[in-house]
């Protein structure tokens, strides 16, 4: 029984921690997550697909330079896991920026009758016990909106100013 208490009340701390990374992230970034959600909002396929393709791509790359400087020696094992660590930031980025875009959309939705700071937080605690479900939320939908963050953040990148 603590097990469960002390799972759930790490939950609830994760929860609260990402509304506050959350905001903070919408406020200095403002303009790039604004491009981000005008991109959910319209293509959500597109940037699904695109997250995707460019998740598994880089992914693979990452573990293969990863598991090949497992094996080399001091050197080569530094030259090896630097470009790996540096992948796995750029993408952790994107998703940063994708999960923050998303978290708008899905407050703009849910919630538009309150103040854009409160619309944040209650959409990233819906967010994340929505993901949090067994199965259905970590199968399903947390990789759907990890690849749509991902990939509209990268078409945000590449979308010209109107």
């Amino acid at each position: 029984m603590t097990d469960i208490l002390r799972i759930f009340f790490i939950v609830i701390l994760l929860t609260i921690t990402l509304a506050a990374y959350f905001l903070v992230i919408g406020a200095l970034f403002a303009s790039r997550v604004t491009k981000t959600q005008s991109i959910i909002n319209q293509t959500a396929g597109r940037a699904f697909g695109l997250g995707l393709i460019n998740f598994l791509f880089f992914g693979v790359i990452a573990l293969v330079l990863l598991s090949v400087a497992e094996n080399a020696g001091g050197f080569v094992k530094g030259i090896l896991t630097i470009p790996a660590l540096l992948i796995l930031a750029f993408l952790s980025v994107l998703l940063s920026l994708g999960l923050t875009g998303m978290v708008n959309v899905l407050g703009e939705r849910l919630f538009s009758d309150l103040p854009t700071w409160k619309r944040n937080i209650w959409s990233t605690v819906i967010l994340c016990f929505a993901c949090a479900l067994p199965f259905v939320g970590w199968f399903l939908l947390l990789p759907y909106v990890g690849f749509v963050g991902i990939g509209a953040s990268i078409l945000g990148f590449f979308q010209r100013n109107s």
